[in-house]
């Protein structure tokens, strides 16, 4: 039997084949540990070359009030508009192949692995996780964690594994109704991220001696979000709030989850570009794409709380 070694051509052309079986499985991947599309509102509509993303705030102003039937000075309203600009930045991670593993795929007549792809893949949402919860402070990017435009209030009571329910359900109350009294009562939150260690005392401790509702099914009850709506409040345990508040203090968030509010621009989701020989023995497969920063585009529709 003769056994043929596939020249650079050959091999570059089998991958090629490969590659569209390979990216159509390993963008149907799904990784439920990356959290970001499920707290942060993700706009790809700008042009995958965009090289800023342009957007306005507005503010609106003016009480009506008592008037005299000959008054000439009439309350007014009107809105302050604030213009904002997104800077886009390219980022890339790929993935290759050597000879003697597109040569033996050949030969058995099997499938390349997307194995190698999806590491790619996931360390593109690993990327963008980092970035739209915690920024990246070398293109000058905040996260949904540490915006500085967000108020950060004091916890009242903060040490929750002595604290009674009732101290916990006024920090966690002070922090929903704070963020709502912020907007003068026009943007209630709607999301609460708690850090990792308080979401598990909360979660793991029976709320009186009957052991039948633990803190947080009864938070979940009792909170003014629910009270003022009806509607489940969202609450979400996130890595990293252990030491993100003032003085490396643990810190909640709180906040309104909704594009007008906060969201992060990915204009170039990840692609993976043709494969190219990279070498004698070594084909490549570059993988690009384009994000900006998370914006929080209403500061008062966020909270955060610290000293938990």
């Amino acid at each position: 039997m003769t056994y043929r070694l596939l020249d650079a051509q050959a091999a570059l052309g089998f991958v090629t084949a490969q590659t569209s079986h390979i990216e159509r499985q390993v963008n149907e991947t799904v990784y439920p540990e990356i959290q970001y599309p499920g707290l942060v509102p993700v706009d790809t509509s700008a042009h995958p070359w965009a090289k800023t993303v342009t957007y306005y705030s507005s503010d609106k102003y003016g009480k009506a009030d008592w008037i005299n039937g000959n008054a000439d000075d009439i309350p007014m309203a009107g809105t302050d508009m604030a213009k904002h600009e997104t800077a886009v930045h390219m980022a890339g991670i790929g993935y290759g192949y050597g000879l003697e593993e597109i040569s033996q795929a050949e030969w058995l007549g099997i499938n390349l692995p997307g194995l190698d792809a999806a590491a790619a893949r996931r360390a593109y949402e690993e990327m963008v996780d980092q970035v739209a919860l915690y920024g990246d402070a070398r293109k000058g990017f905040v996260g949904l964690t540490n915006a500085p435009t967000v108020t950060a209030a004091a916890a009242t009571t903060g040490d929750w594994d002595s604290a009674t329910p009732g101290q916990i359900l006024g920090d966690v109350n002070k922090a929903l109704a704070g963020q709502y009294a912020g907007t003068l009562y026009t943007g209630l939150a709607d999301t609460l991220l708690m850090p990792y260690s308080k979401f598990l005392h909360v979660s793991t401790t029976p709320l009186n001696d009957n052991g039948t509702d633990t803190i947080l099914s009864w938070l979940k009850e009792k909170n003014v979000y629910t009270a003022q709506t009806g509607l489940p409040l969202t609450i979400r345990a996130m890595r990293r709030l252990d030491t993100a508040g003032a003085g490396n203090t643990a810190r909640m968030v709180a906040y309104r989850r909704d594009p007008n509010v906060v969201k992060i621009h990915i204009p170039m989701p990840h692609r993976f570009l043709k494969p190219y020989d990279a070498g004698p023995l070594r084909i490549e497969i570059p993988g690009i794409f384009r994000l900006g920063g998370t914006d929080v585009r209403r500061p008062k529709e966020m909270l955060y709380v610290d000293g938990l």
